[in-house]
């Protein structure tokens, strides 16, 4: 099975929502209602033609960027407390409704709103989550520059960098650098 294939689905839409946003290199991906309703439609959350605001937008990027707050504490650093509360508030704006199938239950939007439809069911997706114990596995990767999220499907659930090839050779090598400096830097009349 590939490390693919070991993500959830519940869990790839919340990572993937996430990573709209590139820090390492500043890419945002949605830049405009369109765009946004595009990421939701290839994912089948709304409509190919639904129309969102640009209210909407700002309202998804506040989601997603208090979530990567949060993942960054399971990844084990200290959050953001205001991505947290921005974050909190938008939530407190989704009208969501529990409602059950033969299979279970599940978060669906009160209203019809199209865009209310789509963040229906990204927190359906965080209760899932919840509900299959893949939750803590969301992280963001531990270098400070790079931030992607990724799903930690290891044993023990210690990955720390969304890519050991990139992030995480890149930080081991740079603390062996700043080690070696270290060990041969010159004695000077301050050192003691």
């Amino acid at each position: 099975m590939t490390e693919e294939a070991a993500v959830p689905p519940a869990a790839r839409l919340v990572r993937d929502f996430v990573n709209t946003f590139e820090p390492q290199v500043e890419e945002e991906s949605l830049t405009t209602p369109d765009r946004l309703r595009d990421w939701f439609a290839a994912r089948r959350l709304i409509r190919a033609d639904a129309r969102l605001r640009p209210a909407d937008l700002a309202v998804a990027r506040t989601i997603r960027e208090g979530l990567r707050a949060v993942l960054l504490g399971h990844a084990g650093h200290p959050a953001d407390p205001t991505a947290i509360a921005a974050l909190n508030q938008a939530l407190a704006g989704v009208p969501v409704r529990l409602t059950f199938t033969d299979g279970g239950h599940q978060l669906v939007a009160a209203g019809a709103a199209a865009f209310d439809q789509a963040l229906a069911q990204l927190v359906d997706a965080i209760r899932r989550c919840g509900e299959d114990h893949t939750w803590l596995r969301l992280k963001v990767c531990d270098r400070d520059t790079c931030r992607w999220a990724y799903y930690d499907a290891s044993r023990n659930q210690a990955r720390r960098w969304c890519s050991m090839a990139g992030c995480g050779n890149y930080v081991k090598m740079r603390r062996a650098s700043v080690a070696r400096r270290g060990r041969t830097r010159p004695a000077t009349a301050g050192d003691d």
